[in-house]
């Protein structure tokens, strides 16, 4: 098979991966705990604030990673991450799949969504502004 068609059946492959785990993401929050549906809405405008100073990026795995640890990031990040972990879990669960690969591909679908500056880090683990 040519190299080209090659890398376009991949890329095909990993496009409908990502749109069989990620499109059940805002599914599954509805239907999760009414409290982290609730805490992650409260904690979105300074999430937002945070990525957008750079004192937060969205790492490759689906997760905050502090860049910066200016008005208790650190914190918020990991009540942010633990809140969703716990949703790509749920997500693994419902999909039989692993809650990794709900993660790596929710980052592919937030990267896409990131306002332009904000911190995304690429498959390969490089950091750049989007």
């Amino acid at each position: 098979m040519h190299h080209t068609m090659k890398t376009y059946l991949r890329a095909a492959l990993a496009a409908i991966t990502l749109l069989f785990i990620a499109a059940p993401v805002t599914t599954t929050l509805r239907a999760q705990d009414p409290a982290i549906r609730t805490r992650m809405s409260q904690r979105l405008p300074q999430i937002d604030k945070l990525k957008e100073s750079g004192a937060l990026g969205e790492n490759n795995l689906g997760f905050l990673e502090v860049r910066n640890n200016q008005d208790n990031a650190a914190a918020l990040a990991a009540a942010e991450n633990a809140d969703r972990k716990a949703v790509y879990q749920a997500i693994a669960t419902k999909q039989k799949v692993t809650p990794e690969e709900v993660g790596k591909a929710r980052a592919q679908q937030i990267a896409q969504l990131s306002r332009p500056g904000v911190w995304i880090q690429n498959a390969q683990g490089a950091w750049a502004k989007k």
